[in-house]
């Protein structure tokens, strides 16, 4: 081991840590306890056990205290979405929007959503913000305005061409209001459907439903736009087929319509550098595309959606150059080395504060102003990303009994026992050579998952052929 971690390059405390983790007595569970979080960066670390107990005849069938553990702490995941702060915990993230989206698309019984779902109308919708400024790009094959043609990796794409007269304010403020210009877009969306296939709302309302799963994802501007799978259902939403005049192109024909209907007016702040109302929309780029039946050989296939959108759950505004915590000042940014661009946008968001203070700007900066959620559907999409980690939870829960030799309560409810649980907060996070151990778990796992995957899709490959 000492081999393997100098050839990795550690600094001395942190080899010297992993030396000790490596001999101590419970370096075996601490080891597995790791792997039970999937490699988790900062585990949260809790104290106390639990007891099962038969509640007629108050007998102890079995008990855990963490005593015995690794440090006295039972280690579990910190179930942050991030990649940024936790690649293991956002992987789960991401591998559980990717279910939720796809079950909406394909269907999915066990996931509220029938086979037949796959038969309604479905479009990927990307709406967008609008300009505060031009920009360094790439248009196709032409140079960018600046005269030059940029390489795809240039850190200067996404900057103001003339910082001075970028609409910074305008910028932090639509992204503070995306939130509020979806929910707008998602009201007109239903009014202009009704309009469109000429009846009354009330009777769109009784006809047909419209069901909606969206992430939202950062420019390199900073802007956020939303990529939205939005679906026409029956009345009772994906258990029900949608009536005839539900079609792809009035789907279409109304999202372009509602997206140009939506706006939200802030008030001016002169003292603050908003000389006037500010008239909030969406940006004159709005894609919207068909999704083609998963397998029919289209361009834009429901497996392609699914795993989009799951990409871009797991990243927020980190990904501009900002930092992925909160900063109290402008002195901070100097110091955290944030790039010219995204940090005038979160002095922007500071400067406004005080003009705004229902906003939460300041506590917002490093979002660049947003506070929304990253990752929202409508009920009646398809299942929970709470209802997954139960499935999770259930499934752990039988693996335990099974190993106790307990029944199963579901089976056998006469049999049903009593949990009497005890849990504190004792901190969170690695030592040093911990987190070199659990980074390299979690690689070991990437690698096992990934070799997996590479066989599954030849297996399903030889299928399609006839081979197996």
């Amino acid at each position: 081991m000492t081999t393997s971690a100098l050839a990795a390059g550690l600094d001395p405390a942190t080899l010297s840590d992993l030396l000790r983790v490596a001999g101590s007595p419970g370096f075996d569970r601490l080891t597995e306890q790791i792997r039970r979080t999937g490699g988790c960066t900062a585990p949260i670390r809790l104290t106390g056990g639990t007891k099962l107990l038969d509640p007629a005849t108050k007998t102890v069938i079995h008990a855990y205290n963490t005593d015995a553990e690794p440090g006295g702490v039972l280690r579990v995941a910190c179930g942050n979405r991030r990649a940024s702060r936790c690649p293991a915990c956002a992987w789960t993230y991401a591998g559980d929007t990717y279910h939720l989206i796809r079950a909406g698309l394909t269907g999915d019984p066990g996931k509220g959503t029938p086979e037949t779902i796959r038969d309604h109308p479905r479009v990927f919708a990307t709406l967008t913000a609008p300009s505060f400024g031009p920009v360094h790009n790439r248009p196709g094959t032409r140079p960018c305005r600046c005269g030059i043609q940029h390489a795809e990796d240039a850190p200067e794409l996404g900057t103001p061409l003339d910082p001075a007269t970028y609409d910074y304010a305008g910028a932090v403020l639509w992204n503070n209001h995306a939130s509020e210009l979806w929910r707008y877009f998602t009201i007109y969306l239903r009014r202009e459907i009704a309009a469109v296939a000429g009846l009354t709302q009330k009777a769109a309302r009784e006809q047909s439903r419209v069901s909606f799963g969206k992430v939202a994802e950062y420019q390199k501007r900073g802007a956020v736009h939303f990529h939205a799978v939005i679906r026409f259902d029956g009345p009772d939403g994906p258990h029900t087929p949608p009536p005839a005049w539900a079609t792809l192109d009035l789907l279409t024909a109304a999202i372009h319509a509602a997206a140009a209907r939506a706006r939200v007016t802030v008030d001016a702040a002169p003292a603050h550098g908003v000389a006037q109302d500010l008239t909030l929309t969406w940006g004159t780029q709005l894609d919207v595309q068909p999704i083609g039946a998963f397998g029919q050989g289209e361009e834009l296939t429901e497996q392609a959606v699914a795993a989009y959108v799951a990409k871009y759950a797991t990243k927020a505004a980190e990904t501009t150059g900002t930092v992925d915590h909160p900063v109290g000042n402008k002195e901070a940014l100097i110091l955290l080395g944030v790039p010219d661009h995204p940090r005038r946008l979160m002095e922007a968001c500071m400067d406004l504060d005080a003009a705004y203070p229902d906003r939460r700007l300041r506590a917002w900066a490093h979002m660049l102003g947003f506070r929304g959620h990253f990752s929202t559907k409508s009920r009646a999409y398809s299942t929970t990303l709470g209802a997954l980690r139960q499935v999770r939870a259930d499934y752990r829960a039988q693996q335990q009994r099974t190993a106790l030799g307990l029944p199963d309560p579901d089976e056998h409810p006469e049999s049903t026992l009593l949990v009497v649980a005890h849990w504190a907060y004792a901190g969170h996070g690695h030592t040093p050579g911990e987190s070199w151990l659990a980074a390299n778990i979690r690689r070991d796992i990437q690698h096992n998952r990934e070799h997996a995957r590479e066989i599954r899709t030849e297996l399903d490959a030889d299928d399609t052929n006839g081979e197996w």
